[in-house]
Formats: C-alpha cells, structure tokens, sequence
C-alpha cells in the first residue's frame, strides 16, 4: 500500500488519477449496507401495501441505474463500462428491516468499489423515500465495501 493519498498530487490538490498506463483486468466489487424501520413497515413493504408502489423494485432498479452514474455523482471518479450490476434485498426481522448487496462487475484499468457502495446507497435512500411516510425513524447503515477483485492488488474481502 502507498503512503501518499492516490487522488492528491504534491502540492495538495485533488486530481484525477492516471489508469491509462494500467492493464486491463476483470474487476468486482460487492457492498453492503442495511436500512432499520419498524417492523410495522417492514411487513408493509414484505406485502407491498407502501403506497407508491413496490418498494424492493424501485429500490433495485435506482440502485441499477446509480451505479451506471457513479462517476457524474462522485468527484474524481472514472466513468466505467459497466457490464452487470445486481442488487439484491433480504427482509431481516432481526434488525428489524432490510439487508441490501450490491455487485458490480467490469473489465477495466480501475476498480468498482465506488459503483457497488453507490448502488447500496441509492437503493437504501429510495427505500428510505417510498416508506417515509409510515416511517420516518427509519435509519440507513453499515454501507461498506465486503469484497473486491481484480488489478494489481487483487482480491480483497473484509474480514
């Protein structure tokens, strides 16, 4: 691992870095995160008595399409030719609410880590949007990288 930060040059100012002189790889990227609510709203959502529509639907195809905009979202980020992304949710009355996983997947010079947490992100807020008015203690947690593969420093997965 370096000991300088990768998007800042010399004099401290941010910069976008060079990948171009990098192979091309297939590279991963899974993430995770979660959403607690009542368990009220919870099984509204599980019987998809939300008013605007199927909450779980919605949420996956925002996080799908999040994914795809990572790069006009997060500064400094490369635009990516993304070839899948899923997003998947499991209902978990422990918490009580909902788990979300998010991968990504692509053959390029630089990773997507940034597309698999966006899509976590934007999946647990638009969540967070169909249900709030039933719920507007729920809370979006716990969002981290879980895995990645690919380029120079290989795989990688949280412990």
């Amino acid at each position: 691992m370096s000991d300088r930060l990768s998007h800042v040059d010399e004099s401290g100012a941010a910069r976008m870095v060079d990948v171009s002189a990098k192979s091309e790889t297939a590279r991963s990227a899974r993430a995770t995160g979660s959403i607690r609510m009542r368990l009220e709203t919870l099984e509204a959502i599980r019987s998809n008595q939300i008013a605007k529509g199927d909450v779980i639907a919605v949420a996956r195809v925002a996080g799908v399409m999040a994914a795809k905009r990572t790069s006009e979202l997060v500064p400094l980020c490369h635009p990516l030719p993304l070839h899948d992304v899923q997003v998947t949710f499991t209902p978990d009355d422990s918490l009580p609410g909902l788990r979300v996983e998010a991968t990504a997947k692509t053959v390029g010079r630089t990773g997507v880590e940034m597309e698999a947490l966006t899509a976590v992100m934007v999946s647990l807020l638009t969540v967070y949007d169909m249900a709030k008015s039933l719920d507007r203690e729920m809370v979006v947690s716990d969002i981290s990288l879980a895995e990645k593969s690919g380029g120079k420093s290989g795989h990688w997965s949280r412990g």
